[in-house]
């Protein structure tokens, strides 16, 4: 493969960010894998972790460690490792926004060329390039799950937000990987960006900084998942409708399995409902607690 000398800035819809990123990926995937990547298609039971049975056996074995880790460590002083955490959460602000460009990159071109509707619902919106970045961020997401680890190291209280969050994120890519939707792409981007800025924050204040914005990351994660479901129930509601009730108003059918639909429907609505909780929770108790404190005391 040849070697890129000196690359010139050139704007175009094909280069959005002035030189085209695709090539260095390009590079580094045959690096890494001694693979080209224009060769790669998601095959289940070819491709490493591509099967439900190796997705159910890493979410039992998550399980197990945090469980069983909360257990050994019961009795133990806290392990913090801090300059290893500070380089996980560096790492994943890395690969978050690498991704993000990269995706960006392919999208970007289908949505100026052929509209939103095409790009969410278009069976050729699901592209090989996309299809290999969706594997990527799904690998991505077993990386994620060392997060859990570290909490268990330090003893802090694991909510069961984070332990589900965690876990089913990861079975809810792979779903959308095994059932080809093509609006993978709205809540994979929106999540990629939300996760920048939140390991960005982990690295940070892993190193003593005081960050002050740390509730608006909550804030983001529940705009984001408004803006999924806005989305996902779209492309279920027109698919459904054009299939089996085409007397409906509807926009024509919609790429994707059925079982990927309601799976990532039913799971995204969790997370809103759980984010708006836990905010409640942290948050609004937090303001109340604080403004009982500094109200004066009336006898």
């Amino acid at each position: 493969m040849a070697t890129l000398r000196n690359p010139t800035l050139h704007f175009s819809l094909d280069r959005p960010f002035g030189i085209y990123f695709d090539d260095y990926f390009r590079q580094a995937y045959a690096l890494v894998t001694g693979k080209n990547p224009n060769d790669f298609a998601f095959t289940e039971g070819v491709t490493p972790l591509s099967t439900r049975y190796e997705v159910v056996i890493a979410c039992i074995t998550y399980f197990a460690i945090v469980f069983g880790g909360q257990v050994f460590m019961k009795n133990r002083t806290v392990i913090k490792l801090r300059f290893i955490f500070q380089v996980h959460n560096l790492l994943l602000t890395l690969s978050s926004l690498a991704l993000l460009i990269l995706f960006a990159e392919q999208l970007i071109p289908i949505v100026f060329r052929n509209g939103i509707f095409y790009a969410v619902c278009n069976n050729d919106a699901w592209t090989q390039r996309l299809e290999l970045l969706y594997y990527l961020n799904y690998l991505v997401k077993y990386w994620e799950l060392i997060d859990t680890v570290f909490l268990v190291l330090k003893k802090k209280e694991l909510e069961f937000l984070h332990v589900y969050h965690h876990s089913m994120t990861m079975a809810l890519c792979f779903s959308q990987l095994e059932g080809t939707t093509s609006v993978s792409w709205v809540p994979i981007t929106l999540n990629l960006l939300v996760h920048v800025f939140m390991y960005y924050y982990y690295f940070r204040a892993a190193g003593g900084a005081r960050i002050w914005w740390k509730k608006y990351l909550t804030t983001m994660q529940i705009v984001q998942f408004i803006i999924d479901l806005f989305f996902v129930y779209f492309c279920s509601y027109t698919y459904f409708t054009a299939t089996y009730w085409p007397w409906m108003p509807n926009y024509g059918s919609c790429a994707g399995s059925e079982s990927a639909a309601i799976f990532g429907c039913a799971l995204l609505s969790s997370y809103l409902l759980l984010f708006i909780g836990f905010y409640k929770k942290t948050y609004k108790k937090g303001a109340t607690a604080t403004k009982a404190k500094i109200q004066p005391k009336v006898e």
